[in-house]
């Protein structure tokens, strides 16, 4: 009874998880010249419904120890708190959860350090990337380039799908939620609102901006609008 009971408690923890991933994905980047805490203070007030911390140049312990810190920001406001790359930082740190890239972590693998109810999203590019992640147990995908970005700095990308390939992902994807990401501005996240992403994801539109709080805002309202 008593694992019964448990199992059902981890579902609701992860329903409730996945409810929240929807509007404004924001990417706290070490290549931005903001610090990522103030960073990721500003994307809050900007509307940001999630906000993963992508440090791939910081060291472990500090990397957990902002992870940490994020967590006790977001965590009041209701909002996810994911961790790029390491299930091991995000579990530390109590984060909602992790996403992985194609060559990082398995999600099998990620599921383990970080338990049911973790959420672990995986970048795709492709039908093929797609299935397997989905076969993989992620809960989420990322998808793009659905325009042609520079923010992924030595990344081998394929050309951007558009928005026509974006829909094509999220139907196949489902029931999973899609994450878009890939040259977003305000100017074309209601595009992609209404081919079907539970989320639009920034970096350089957000990280690089004169006003990271403006910039955010400026997505996460046209977001809603679709």
């Amino acid at each position: 009874m008593r694992y019964g009971k448990g199992a059902v408690l981890v579902r609701q923890l992860k329903e409730r998880r996945l409810a929240r991933l929807r509007g404004l994905y924001a990417i706290v980047d070490d290549s931005a010249a903001w610090p990522p805490l103030e960073l990721l203070r500003a994307f809050l007030r900007g509307g940001a419904a999630v906000v993963q911390l992508r440090l791939k140049a910081f060291p472990a312990r500090e990397l957990c120890e902002v992870a940490r810190e994020a967590v006790a920001v977001c965590r009041p406001r209701d909002v996810l708190l994911l961790v790029n790359d390491r299930p091991d930082v995000a579990r530390a740190a109590g984060a909602d959860g992790v996403h992985l890239g194609q060559e990082d972590l398995p999600a099998g693998a990620a599921r383990e350090v970080l338990g049911a109810d973790a959420l672990i999203g995986v970048s795709t590019h492709s039908d093929a990337e797609i299935d397997a992640a989905t076969a993989a147990g992620a809960d989420y995908l990322g998808f793009g380039p659905v325009f042609e970005t520079r923010s992924k700095r030595g990344a081998r990308l394929p050309a951007p799908h558009g928005l026509a390939g974006l829909e094509r992902a999220v139907r196949r994807a489902a029931p999973l939620p899609v994450v878009a990401i890939g040259g977003l501005t305000a100017g074309s996240v209601g595009g992609v609102a209404r081919a079907g992403a539970a989320c639009a994801a920034a970096i350089g539109e957000i990280c690089h901006a004169p006003d990271p709080e403006s910039a955010a805002r400026a997505l996460a309202e046209a977001f809603a609008r679709g």
